[in-house]
């Protein structure tokens, strides 16, 4: 049984795979939609050569072609701040060649004047609005995420305590039957070495991911907020700068946004990229739910397939059935087990021990399934005391009071008896690690509760990002049309003067 348990173990594995379903996409997918979406996506490390496979995060050629998915927002940020430092060297070199003869088509801009500075008011609102929705849109994302990190950390901690569970029961186990079984005994210690070693790595990858997914999520928040905030003291500033006149603070800010603008649209990349992640995952779950066996998750899971985890069971339950079957119908065996003596049969044989098993094939486990007036297996060492002689005691006395079973012999029926119930009470837990019960519950949980919100907010959140990035291009575009109209004029170092007139 141990090697079964051993694959059980590794469900942190699962803590990665649901921590991708933080965010969310747009694809390309063949297929019908009963069957595992196939993804055809450009992928970076194979010049771009389309990616032709399924949601893997443990695949690179997946991530890569997945954050190439943002490369609309990555481009232009490039092009944007090359244009930045072009238009820069380009007014450096010709302000120091020429002068006031810097603009051929400051005349042209002239007659707009009062259009431009209209236009700036109108963009530098839409932006505050844009940057408005980014934010709240960022603190909703942020919350959401948190709660599903709090779902994922609880399907560990589940595991955990399910797995602590089993070892306490099995290190008891182990302690009572130690002196009659040094087999089972020895196995038993294989298995609990085992699951301690899993359960360590279960509890120390469970308190890392939940660690590194809040910072994670923590320092995306913040990334937002910080270049939001600061993107919109420069729109106020430049706004104040234009009407005080005031020109090397006013080119100065407009550069400074350049580059702040080149930021959003790297955001904007990013938002998409982790849109189109979520996207997948979410989806991939819902392949999950309706056909686990052509499901790319079925292999990332840490669970047994369904033929392993019923023989496991199965195992289990034949075991149990059959010692209850054998103490209840045969005689023989209460014999050599309790060391019975045949005057006593009659009364030994009124017992009858409660077997939550189904019959074979199958070995249900149901222990409602007993009979009114079975008793419960954890039962049997204090009816069994009533008719035990103990050591202190005297074998004539004890015969006169029917106690027929050795003190030896109790001991020997209360350790199996015991160790039985053990496995009873931990069999739930067994059933839930080998089906990994908690594991679908929790998959469940995300795809009713959270998928839809995460989908929505990464949505609305590369939404506004890219609301933001477009607007500011315009915004920064109608401010350099002002700072043109006035760059061939005479310009003081704090404020605008008239031209001389001839």
């Amino acid at each position: 049984m141990s090697n079964p348990i051993n694959r059980l173990l590794f469900l942190p594995l699962l803590l990665f795979l649901i921590s991708a379903s933080v965010f969310q996409p747009k694809w390309l997918v063949l297929g019908s939609p009963v069957h595992e979406r196939t993804l055809r996506r450009p992928d970076p490390l194979r010049h771009l050569k389309n990616y032709n496979g399924q949601f893997d995060v443990r695949n690179k050629h997946y991530i890569d072609s997945t954050a190439f998915t943002g490369v609309h927002g990555y481009a232009i940020a490039l092009v944007w701040l090359l244009c930045g430092l072009a238009l820069g060297i380009f007014l450096i070199v010709r302000c120091l060649g020429s002068g006031s003869a810097l603009l051929p088509f400051k005349d042209f801009l002239d007659p707009h004047n009062i259009l431009i500075f209209s236009l700036i008011l109108f963009f530098t609102f839409l932006a505050i609005i844009a940057s408005s929705f980014v934010l709240s849109t960022n603190q909703k994302t942020q919350r959401r995420t948190e709660t599903l990190k709090e779902t994922v950390v609880g399907i560990g901690g589940g595991a955990y305590n399910n797995i602590t569970k089993v070892i306490r029961a099995m290190k008891e186990m182990q302690y009572l039957l130690l002196p009659y079984n040094q087999k089972i005994s020895t196995n038993l210690n294989s298995t609990i070495g085992t699951l301690r070693t899993g359960s360590r790595v279960l509890r120390r990858f469970v308190a890392r991911t939940g660690h590194y997914v809040h910072e994670a999520t923590r320092a995306w928040y913040v990334a937002h907020v910080v270049l939001v905030t600061i993107n919109l003291v420069m729109l106020i500033a430049a706004l104040v700068s234009l009407l005080l006149h005031w020109r090397p603070g006013f080119i100065t800010l407009i550069f400074c946004c350049w580059f702040l603008t080149s930021l959003c649209w790297v955001l904007t990349g990013l938002n998409f990229f982790l849109h189109t992640f979520a996207d997948d995952a979410c989806s991939a779950i819902v392949d999950l739910e309706q056909n686990p066996k052509d499901s790319s998750l079925t292999s990332m899971l840490p669970c047994l397939n369904e033929s392993e985890s019923g023989k496991l069971l199965s195992d289990v339950g034949y075991t149990v059935h059959n010692f209850i079957v054998e103490l209840n119908s045969n005689v023989s065996v209460i014999y050599r087990f309790l060391g019975v003596d045949g005057e006593s049969v009659d009364l030994v044989s009124i017992i009858k021990i409660c077997d939550p098993f189904s019959q074979a094939p199958n070995y249900t486990y149901n222990p409602q399934s007993c009979s009114d007036d079975a008793i419960q297996i954890s039962e049997l060492p204090r009816i069994l005391a009533e008719v035990t002689c103990h050591r202190n005691e005297k074998v004539e006395k004890c015969r006169k009071e029917g106690k027929f079973l050795s003190q030896a012999s109790y001991n020997m029926a209360h350790a199996y008896g015991r160790s039985i119930q053990n496995l009873l009470d931990i069999y739930p837990e067994l059933e839930s690690l080998s089906r990994c019960t908690f594991v679908k519950n929790g998959f469940s949980d995300i795809l009713i509760h959270q998928c839809e919100p995460i989908r929505a907010s990464t949505k609305l959140m590369w939404s506004f990002m890219l609301t933001l990035s477009i607007v500011m291009v315009f915004l920064e575009l109608a401010w350099l049309a002002d700072a043109f109209l006035c760059w061939g004029k005479s310009i003081s170092i704090g404020s605008r003067r008239p031209q001389s007139q001839n």
